[in-house]
């Protein structure tokens, strides 16, 4: 009986195997999608990082290490790596997302916030959400209508709008769950370029805008009902008022009222890098540039004006400031502090610490410990000529020229940043940070006669909204255009190896177990790398620049590595180091794979502008006019050679002929052209048209 009883138990159990596995839904359906991205927690990220199989937050961990352990690809095979798909992301403009991927779905950003869901397993699509941004308002953001990524938790994805919005969608379908609007003032330019995180069931999001007179804070929203739950702002507002807590108090000590930064926002907008550490129950925040940039005009008197360029530590449950380490005081240079920061556990003089890493624009690679702010070294990892060190305290040992803004200074580095938005990654294996190190060379000059939103002929782009208090370039920089891949050891403070690129501007980085590091290039190459000597062991063209990082996961047992290309950014909009142009696109890899790669077409930049009809005399004008309108998205006619927007001394002649025709109210409109309409004239249009090709005419070889 027993032997009978246990065959025929046996035989239950299979048929219910059988069933199982008969029931379980097919990769890639709305069921399998829910079932899969509804495990995504907190448990769940922390869990994956053990073995990282998924890629389920921007940087992969809370850490945001971008630090993979998987090794099934490593130094010895990476040259085996082969395309297995590529997908058009039909964009144009600037692709800076890193891919998030769970059991073989991906969620990835194009421009103009648009999120694309992908099977990994086939690279086809399986659903977009567009959310309709008004092309027309392009202009109210600095740098590209770029969007770094979403966030994934419990069945939900989370896309900040370039216009403010934050929106929840359906991860199985792609339908609106929730949507916020996280702006407070609708007259004054924020936008949201960055990628949300999930702390403890919140969704947080900073936004951007300094450039244009904002005032920055960071916002956490109830993930399943979007229900606001904190605020905290990275400056204080009018003192007239009340503080909206005793940070903001402390900090407004640290500004001059007498020029009333208020008007101007002040800045400090916190619009890309956060971390956590749950053991700590702390999350990081990286604060952004001061608003106007000259601290003459926004705090004469001078101060270290907190919490500008400045890690700041958060209470995640209820957003209360715990302690803050300010980089760059009185910032002066757009030297924000919100480039990507990463946590790691580092042995330093013989003791463990817990410290966070990061290498901000100021061009000083810093160490800080995370668990109470204290400044532990920093060093700078390219050339700078602000600063020459830092104290013991922490404070930088300032050049005293370098804030001198009577006349013109090369600013270096420049407000491109030593190291801007694109990731940098920590191998803890080598123990080596991996960053995308450069210089754009700019000249500065303080503007002592500007006024909040007075548009001004030869103010950068203050036709646009621009708020800088300086002038570009008044005298042409004599420094030098750099890019370079850095390993950098963060515990002697020096570079270890380095790769020297053709361009600025260069992608994010992706560090692996493999022994690997990849990187993409602006002049159109992903590459990588042996994480311990910079030995080059694989490449593969892409045919137009990379800006975002790479991410890497299993699927089926099997590694990958995704890199979502994309020319652009605040560099990209007027350069390029490229012949070829092409929609973003994912490309996809893996050992023997052997896809065709798609096909992009030579960059469509036409002869020398030659032939418009202009009066000399008013060229000059037309200089002026030009750098408070068009410099910045369309770079010096003729000079620069167009990034992925065109240069208009590479212009058809038709087109100059008739500029009046596309600038009020033209048909480029529907792709980010401002509308000029009440900010020129027809007369102003001359003046352009004169400095257009009277530059054209100037630089054309005799």
């Amino acid at each position: 009986m027993t032997n009978t009883h246990a065959t025929l138990a046996l035989g239950a159990l299979l048929c219910l195997g059988a069933a199982t596995a008969v029931a379980q839904p097919a990769k890639g359906s709305p069921e399998h999608i829910k079932a899969a991205t509804q495990k995504v927690d907190g448990g769940f990220i922390r869990a994956n990082a053990a073995r990282t199989p998924d890629w389920p937050s921007y940087g992969l961990d809370y850490a945001e290490t971008r630090f993979s352990k998987l090794d099934q690809v490593n130094a010895a095979n990476v040259k085996d790596l082969g395309l297995v798909w590529s997908y058009d992301l039909q964009s144009t403009r600037g692709v800076e997302a890193t891919p998030l991927v769970v059991d073989g779905i991906m969620y990835v950003t194009a421009s103009w916030s648009v999120v694309h869901a992908i099977d990994a397993r086939t690279g086809k699509a399986l659903w977009t959400f567009d959310p309709k941004v008004d092309r027309a308002k392009g202009f109210k953001g600095c740098c590209d209508v770029v969007n770094r990524g979403v966030a994934i938790y419990q069945g939900k994805v989370y896309v900040g709008a370039y216009d403010g919005r934050l929106i929840a969608l359906d991860a199985a379908t792609g339908k609106v769950a929730w949507e916020k609007d996280t702006l407070i003032d609708h007259a004054r330019s924020y936008t949201i370029t960055g990628a949300p995180r999930v702390f403890k069931g919140k969704v947080v999001i900073g936004n951007g805008g300094a450039e244009y007179g904002v005032r920055g804070y960071v916002t956490a929203y109830d993930a399943a009902t979007g229900e606001q739950k904190w605020r905290w702002f990275t400056v204080p507002g009018d003192p007239s008022k009340p503080f909206e807590d005793a940070s903001m108090a402390k900090a407004a000590k640290t500004w001059d009222p007498s020029n009333k930064y208020w008007v101007s926002g002040g800045g400090g907008t916190p619009w890309d890098t956060f971390a956590f550490d749950p053991e700590l129950n702390l999350m990081y925040v990286g604060t952004g540039n001061g608003s106007p940039w000259a601290r003459s005009q926004r705090s004469p008197k001078g101060g270290d004006n907190l919490y500008l360029a400045s890690i700041v530590a958060l209470n995640p449950d209820t957003g209360k400031y715990v302690w803050h380490y300010q980089e760059t005081p009185g910032d002066n240079w757009d030297y924000t502090s919100t480039q990507p920061m990463i946590l790691a556990d580092l042995k330093i003089d013989g003791k463990p610490r817990k410290v966070i890493l990061h290498a901000p624009k100021n061009g000083f690679f810093f160490v800080i410990d995370r668990t109470n702010g204290k400044f532990i070294s920093a060093k700078n990892f390219v050339e700078v000529n602000w600063a020459t060190g830092y104290d013991k305290n922490g404070r930088p040992i300032e050049v005293a020229a370098a804030r001198d803004g009577t006349k013109p200074n090369d600013s270096i580095p420049g407000p491109f940043g030593a190291h801007n938005w694109h990731p940098m990654s920590f191998n803890p294996q080598t123990g080596l940070a991996y960053l995308p190190a450069q210089h754009v060379p700019l000249n500065l000059m303080d503007d002592k006669d500007w006024k909040f939103n007075e548009n001004a002929p030869g103010r950068p782009h203050s036709a646009l909204g621009w708020n800088t208090a300086k002038f570009a370039n008044a005298e042409p920089p004599a420094s030098k255009p750099m890019g370079r891949l850095v390993a950098w050891d963060p515990i002697a403070q020096k570079e270890v190896w380095g790769v020297e690129h053709v361009s600025p501007w260069n992608g994010g980085t992706l560090t692996t177990a493999g022994n690997l590091v990849f990187q993409g290039t602006a002049d159109g190459r992903l590459v990588a790398y042996n994480a311990k000597t910079g030995e080059k062991l694989w490449e593969t063209p892409t045919g137009t620049g990379v800006v975002a990082a790479p991410a890497t996961y299993m699927v089926d047992g099997k590694q990958y590595v995704s890199v979502a290309v994309g020319w652009g950014g605040v560099y990209g909009l007027a350069q390029r180091a490229t012949e070829r142009q092409g929609p973003g696109t994912v490309y996809t890899f893996a050992v023997g794979g052997n896809a065709p790669k798609p096909q992009f077409v030579e960059y469509r930049m036409g002869k020398l502008l030659q032939g418009v009809k202009y009066d000399p005399a008013k060229a000059e004008a037309g200089t002026m006019l030009y750098v408070s309108n068009c410099v910045f998205c369309h770079g010096v006619p003729g000079v620069d050679r167009g990034g992925n927007i065109p240069n208009l001394g590479y212009m058809d002649p038709n087109f100059i002929e008739n500029l009046d025709k596309f600038i009020f109210k033209g048909p480029a409109m529907e792709r980010g052209m401002p509308d000029f309409t009440g900010k020129l004239t027809q007369e102003d249009v001359e003046k352009l048209k004169a400095f257009i090709q009277g530059t054209a005419d100037a630089i054309r070889p005799k």
